[in-house]
């Protein structure tokens, strides 16, 4: 992306951007991709970089770990490999080893699930392979600690062996020595010492012709000399020139394995580069957590529609104070290409066009940005910036020089993929000199098809805003009660800058409110007033307008409630509905195969007995039954026709139910826990628990 002038990303802040998303690197490539971060103009590479983002964001919000833990700089053993004839120590291989082990990690999250799940990050290792035969040549030749092993060739092995005999042998001898001396009382406290890598005994200095070998030092205060005992030179001898003969074969293996690995230097390079890559990912993911980014539809044209965006900056620092941020709504599309905002100042005017601008720099390389995920954000190949005093003592150029300057560069190199902001058009010259400077350069923009913000406080260019094609007015809300400003963007209507209304707040003499009123154009007064009028009738249409969707959507809310509670009623009744005929049905199959048993039984004993009358009166006595329960079941419903329980304590004199066989009697006497009724000419006692109280109901007129 072309942007003017140089000092554009500074003053939109992106450097910021840039150094918390340096913050969240781990891994010295990963910073400096984040130090270098391009802008980019083709959709292809902007959507990979956005989708690898949001989907490392998910993954990071899920709690899943992600295996790249690799933070060391390789740069230097990278280099020395692909260079011929060098040789890395042991404990450079260690960190090409744990190169390798992440690299593994990583290929081997990777499973065909959640390359499914995770394409656009799966894609990062397209062009990449794990070779485990690397690991393997390492770890034949050195051990965890980054030792060359004793087997890593048959010369080391016998070298160590001899080493490890001439040591054992020179600790009897030397033991054996110090034994004896110590025992003539020629050696110190300390008994013995290593010098120049030789075993020493410590003798006192008057002794020290008492003992043959070699003198190696005397300490500070010269009571003590450091000999190495006769008995051991030739020893010691031997075990250095050994030691020296283990040091040339470690170096030659060592070079050996570098010349070999040497064929990865390529492979090496790439799972270096893959470490640095994921993490610069998951920096960017990091960030867009903190800021609430997501992924906006991103167009290839010259597109703008913002819905709920934050200036991520600015949204950090509320949130750290607790305090609201509020978005921003605005569409740049064909039809309106360049919006004139007005307003007072402090409003948010300028806030609002770096915001703009910002989000559009972030996602273009490739970050996730506080909008809501239904935004979409076109591409631009240029943007131009205008923002604040530019002049310059150095080149002479004074305020409105340094802005006519600028506006020279923009109307040379404007086109329809450009994006331009240009904060108070026209300022630095006489109002009206400059304000149709402003105009001239507002249509000439709006001509080559530019998209673009402008702020201003010149009434002409409101006008103007409502004749020329592709320009739109806006203005920063302000309540004129409490002299604070909103903050909040209002599109397709100019703003009021306050003056007077603020002047007269703030408790400016009146009269001197007067007479600036005085020295005022008429019409531009008159036209400054009704943009405060019809700022504030709009302000309170919106609040109603805001009241009125909450109560549309309590009222969507309450009848989905409503109708959930009637299908839930409509349900249970339903499932009360099939439990009875259910249970009805149960009970008829029970007494039809109770019946189908013992007819069954019946015609048996009719088919083996001589006596046939006694059938018969078995037969006569079930069918009889069966007739008593109906005439029971037929009782039974006319005494519930005929009564109607109403519950409650049982007193003498009140007619009951009995709940066991729905018989009706008086209640005659009440004892303890018991109750006697007259039921016809019969008295029964039963259980108070086991009786209700009822009344007779009420007949229908005209009933008998």
């Amino acid at each position: 992306m072309n942007i003017f002038p140089a000092s554009t990303l500074l003053q939109l802040e992106f450097d910021k951007i840039k150094a918390l998303l340096m913050g969240h690197c781990r891994n010295e490539l990963a910073k400096n991709k984040a130090a270098a971060l391009r802008i980019h103009t083709k959709k292809e590479y902007i959507e990979s970089a956005l989708r690898q983002t949001d989907e490392f964001k998910s993954i990071s919000l899920t709690g899943l770990y992600f295996p790249n833990d690799f933070s060391i700089a390789l740069t230097k053993e990278l280099k020395l490999l692909a260079i011929p004839g060098a040789t890395l120590a042991s404990e450079q291989f260690l960190l090409l080893r744990k190169l390798l082990e992440n690299t593994q990690q990583i290929f081997r999250w990777f499973d065909e699930e959640r390359k499914t799940a995770y394409p656009s990050l799966a894609s990062v290792l397209k062009d990449l392979y794990y070779d485990k035969s690397i690991r393997q040549m390492i770890d034949e030749v050195l051990d965890e600690a980054g030792l060359v092993k004793d087997n890593a060739s048959d010369e080391l092995h016998q070298i160590r062996m001899n080493l490890y005999k001439k040591r054992q042998e020179l600790r009897r001898v030397f033991d054996r020595v110090a034994a004896k001396l110590n025992k003539q009382g020629y050696l110190a406290d300390i008994e013995e010492s290593f010098m120049n890598g030789r075993r020493v005994l410590a003798v006192f200095a008057e002794q020290k012709r008492m003992v043959k070998g070699i003198l190696h030092a005397e300490s500070d205060s010269r009571r003590t000399s450091f000999i190495e005992p006769e008995e051991t030179t030739e020893l010691n001898n031997h075990i250095f020139s050994l030691e020296n003969e283990e040091s040339r074969e470690v170096y030659r293996i060592l070079k050996k394995l570098t010349e070999e690995l040497s064929v990865f230097s390529a492979l090496f390079n790439g799972y270096y580069q893959l470490s640095g890559e994921f993490d610069f990912i998951r920096a960017k993911a990091r960030l867009a957590i903190d800021i609430g980014g997501h992924y906006p539809v991103v167009v290839d044209k010259a597109h703008l529609k913002l819905v709920n965006a934050y200036h991520p900056l600015l949204l950090l620092y509320n949130k750290a104070l607790n305090k609201p941020t509020i978005p921003i709504q605005l569409t740049l599309d064909a039809d309106q290409r360049i919006l004139v905002i007005s307003g007072p100042n402090a409003g948010g005017k300028t806030v609002t066009l770096k915001t703009v601008g910002l989000l559009q720099l972030m996602m273009q390389s490739g970050l996730l940005i506080p909008v809501s995920p239904e935004s979409e954000l076109g591409i631009f190949k240029q943007l131009m910036i205008h923002i604040g005093d530019s002049q310059s003592v150095e080149f002479e150029l004074s305020t409105y020089s340094s802005h006519l300057t600028h506006m020279k560069h923009f109307l040379e190199h404007a086109n329809g993929k450009t994006l331009f902001f240009i904060d108070e058009l026209g300022s630095g010259s006489d109002p009206n000199l400059g304000g149709a400077f402003a105009e001239v350069i507002l249509e000439e923009l709006a001509v080559k098809r530019s998209f673009g913000i402008v702020t201003t406080h010149y009434l002409n260019l409101k006008v103007m805003a409502n004749k020329v094609k592709g320009v739109i007015n806006g203005a920063m809300q302000f309540d004129e009660k409490n002299l604070k400003p909103l903050y909040r963007l209002q599109i397709g209507s100019p703003g009021s800058s306050y003056t007077f209304s603020i002047a007269e707040r703030i408790g400016l003499d009146k009269k001197l409110i007067d007479r600036a009123r005085k020295l005022v154009d008429v019409n531009q007064f008159r036209l400054d007033k009704l943009l405060n009028t019809t700022e504030q009738d709009l302000q309170k249409i919106n609040q109603e307008k805001v009241l009125l969707q909450k109560q549309i959507k309590e009222n969507d809310r309450l009848q989905k409630e409503m109708q959930h509670i009637i299908q839930r009623e409509e349900h249970r009744q339903e499932v009360e509905k099939l439990t009875l005929q259910n249970k009805i049905a149960s009970d008829k199959w029970v007494y039809l195969k109770d019946m189908e048993r013992k007819l069954k039984a019946m015609i048996v004993e009719w088919k083996k007995t001589d006596n046939k009358q006694s059938v018969i009166k078995i037969m006569d006595a079930l069918l009889s039954g069966q007739k008593e329960k109906i005439r029971s079941d037929k009782q039974q419903k006319k005494i519930n026709d005929q009564f109607e329980e109403i519950g409650g304590p049982v007193q003498v004199g009140q007619k009951v139910k009995m709940k066991q066989n729905k018989q009706v009697g008086i209640v005659k006497e009440i004892r303890g826990k018991k109750a006697i009724l007259q039921v016809g000419i019969v008295p029964i006692t039963v259980e108070l628990k086991d009786i209700v109280v009822v009344k007779e109901k009420e007949k229908p007129e005209g009933s008998k």
